[in-house]
């Protein structure tokens, strides 16, 4: 008979001290605004660490994966797939998100005038629109290929470390037996950094703190209420598109997306805490493999879906886009409206794997479409950080949906098994 596990304690469990921690984050800002300032080097430091871990954890998953296809002919049929599902997928979101806008109009009666901005926030704005309209598509393909094979993992440039981890699983594939001991050594090597990686993430409620404490201690909450018809705009349509149209897919799938969302609760809350997808990353990669998703789709999609299936993003971009319309009376006619569609669907790609994606792509789509005056950028500066936790969760939330989704067309596990597996939580499964 197998022993009975004791129970674990409430308190000990990491994602209710993240909970936790955001509380006490939230409180210290708002009341101590200037000692939640001084806590910024905890969330920095969290940041830090994980990001120094994600490029190889990267490399090693999908080396590993790809590598151990005997059928190379599959990987394309699923990196075709993966490419038309993100297609699909982000353009419906960017769709929804100019839907609701116009219908919710949260930006109606601010009557803003551009050229009363705080200067500082003038600047910002400003500044980001110089940083996007550089981001052009030829700059953007030549920055995926690295400089050497080691300076994707200096940059910790999430799109060069995935085209190195490509060519050299093609590579490693193609020595057939004379690679097998390099690949178990690889695989050897991936298990080392996840065990880096589970001890950095004990540390994640002091991240969590920080980062938090200092966001509500820099910008208040009072940029909340000032801002709020967007942000709530912004969460509800946010929240219908997971429910509703994530829902949809994952019924298609043959699973809950509720179930789902507790499933990855640890890291939900943890991209709450410190604003950043990346720092789940790794957790991700392991709670997919765990579901029964083979290696090889895990490696692809999960990495690649960090630059090209970002939902949230999609929906703040063409939600915030005509907001700032909205709220300095700039008129909108349905033409100028799609034009902005497109050139959101190619921004969106552009500013991949920029620091503050999200609101560089945003930049970007105002620098081409110059009737919304560039200057209002300044406007959601304040409260851009605590927007950026609603596209975080909500791209985490994407990607983990379109693994699981890729899996079951590729017939690499069964429903049932999904539903077992979540039900089962991470913590009591045996790693696939």
């Amino acid at each position: 008979m197998q022993p009975v596990t004791a129970r674990v304690r409430w308190y000990r469990i990491l994602y209710v001290q993240v909970l936790i921690a955001v509380a006490v984050g939230v409180w210290l800002g708002h009341f101590y605004p200037d000692t939640g300032k001084q806590l910024k080097p905890l969330g920095d430091a969290f940041i830090k660490l994980v990001k120094m871990v994600i490029a190889p954890i990267i490399f090693c998953t999908v080396v590993h994966g790809i590598a151990s296809m005997s059928d190379m002919k599959r990987l394309g049929r699923v990196g075709a797939k993966t490419i038309l599902y993100f297609e699909v997928v982000s353009t419906l979101a960017l769709i929804i998100g100019l839907v609701v806008v116009n219908v919710l109009r949260p930006g109606d009666g601010f009557n803003i005038d551009p050229k009363a901005l705080d200067t500082r926030s003038l600047e910002t704005g400003k500044d980001l629109a110089t940083r996007a309209q550089s981001l052009s598509t030829v700059d953007f393909l030549l920055n995926i290929i690295p400089n050497s094979f080691f300076d994707a993992f200096a940059k910790g440039d999430l799109l060069q470390v995935l085209l190195v981890s490509v060519l050299t699983a093609f590579a490693l594939n193609a020595l057939g037996e004379r690679g097998r001991p390099i690949l178990h050594t690889i695989d050897v090597i991936a298990q080392l950094f996840f065990g880096i990686m589970s001890r950095i993430v004990q540390f994640a409620p002091l991240g969590a703190l920080g980062a938090m404490a200092f966001t509500v201690g820099s910008f208040g909450i009072g940029s909340l209420t000032r801002l709020g018809s967007l942000m709530l705009a912004f969460y509800f349509t946010a929240g219908v598109f997971v429910v509703v149209v994530l829902g949809l897919i994952a019924r298609m799938a043959g699973f809950s997306i509720f179930r789902f969302l507790g499933y990855i609760k640890e890291e939900l809350l943890l991209v709450l805490g410190t604003s950043s997808s990346e720092t789940a990353l790794p957790g991700m990669i392991q709670k997919m493999k765990r579901l029964g998703c083979a290696p090889g789709t895990v490696g692809l999609v999960i990495p690649t879906g960090y630059s090209f299936n970002l939902d949230g993003t999609n929906i703040y971009m063409t939600m915030g886009a005509v907001f700032l319309a909205q709220a300095t009376n700039t008129p909108l006619d349905l033409k100028a409206q799609i034009s902005l569609l497109i050139v959101a669907m190619l921004s969106s790609k552009g500013a991949s794997g920029v620091t503050g994606a999200g609101f560089v792509a945003l930049a970007a789509t105002l620098a081409v479409v110059p009737s919304i005056p560039i200057e209002s950028l300044a406007l959601l500066v304040g409260i851009d950080r605590f927007m950026s936790e609603g596209r975080a969760i909500t791209n985490l939330i994407g990607n983990g949906v379109a693994t699981v989704v890729i899996s079951r067309w590729e017939k690499e596990v069964s429903a049932e098994t999904v539903r077992e597996r979540i039900a089962l939580g991470p913590s009591d499964e045996t790693t696939a």
